[in-house]
């Protein structure tokens, strides 16, 4: 399923970055939950994201930016200086 894929594609990323860290938490949770479960309603009220297509809808496109996460290198430095504002809010 995608959640072991999205596990080999965090793997890639530092252990301590935090979408890595939020999103390896939030799939073994789900994983759980669907072990856990003995009917697909059950797992639907466990997890409490809608039904279990939706949960798979959002796997897929939790992996697209995982994998775009991978090729970006979002956790290196900046290749320069971040304008003074960014980041605030509001303005």
């Amino acid at each position: 399923m995608f959640f072991s894929k999205n596990l080999r594609a965090l793997a890639k990323m530092p252990v301590d970055y935090p979408y890595r860290k939020h999103t390896e938490s939030l799939i073994n949770e789900r994983v759980a939950a669907m072990k856990e479960s003995s009917t697909i309603e059950d797992a639907e009220k466990r997890i409490g994201m809608g039904q279990i297509e939706e949960v798979i809808i959002q796997a897929e496109n939790e992996l697209m930016l995982a994998r775009n996460i991978l090729e970006w290198k979002a956790w290196e430095p900046l290749s320069e200086q971040a304008p003074a504002n960014q980041g605030k809010w509001p303005l």
